[in-house]
């Protein structure tokens, strides 16, 4: 894997600090710039950085994560988010993961568990704190709807793959089928159940529409 970008987001300067300072010291962290708000990481955005992946509180002054998130996404589609927040809600955390975030982790979460996600992340898959999967589960656990879909069996086993946060070339493996396949049908899903990310994928396992 190469060396990771990263761009952390976050106006409380001693967690900020923190997380550049032992972030910096792992060997497979290439890069990382630190902001104090969503408006200065847009900015850059718009200068043409582009890190792998972005670490963000939710509740910051002015754009508040989510929101940024959205922004970010129209600005360049293929980065990943990662969520670092207090917050336990269940609808800020469903919200987060509709507007296209990658990750949610839990302030005061281990330096190493962090490091692990953001890896992870890079690698493809996906990563949430354990009590915010349970929190998720619990909030959007309801009966099984019957929207239907003109999904695939195929189509569903390559969703599956992404609810076990695989990368498209672990889901690629496990089908074997190539990866170029794994992203057509990838397209192919989103536009079916008119998504534009993989969170929204799952939003939409966990509210029982697939």
């Amino acid at each position: 894997m190469q060396p990771i970008t990263l761009a952390i987001i976050e106006d409380v300067a001693d967690i900020r600090n923190g997380l550049v300072e032992y972030l910096s010291s792992q060997q497979d962290i290439a890069t990382i710039e630190s902001y104090r708000s969503m408006e200065e990481m847009l900015q850059r955005l718009k200068d043409g950085f582009r890190p792998d992946v972005v670490l963000s509180d939710i509740g910051l002054p002015g754009i508040d994560g989510v929101t940024g998130i959205k922004m970010m996404n129209d600005i360049a589609p293929d980065i990943d988010i990662i969520m670092l927040t207090v917050f336990m809600d269940g609808t800020k955390i469903f919200n987060a993961l509709v507007a296209g975030a990658t990750g949610y982790i839990l302030k005061g979460t281990p330096m190493p568990d962090i490091h692990k996600a953001i890896v992870e992340i890079k690698s493809g898959g996906s990563y949430m704190s354990p009590s915010i999967a349970r929190k998720v589960v619990e909030h959007f656990k309801s009966p099984a709807r019957n929207t239907t879909h003109s999904l695939t069996d195929r189509e569903r086993d390559v969703i599956n793959g992404l609810l076990d946060g695989l990368s498209y070339k672990l889901i690629a493996e496990r089908l074997f089928i190539s990866v170029d396949t794994v992203r057509f049908r990838v397209k192919s899903i989103y536009k079916k159940l008119h998504v534009n990310s993989k969170g929204e994928v799952i939003s939409k396992y966990l509210k029982g529409e697939l």
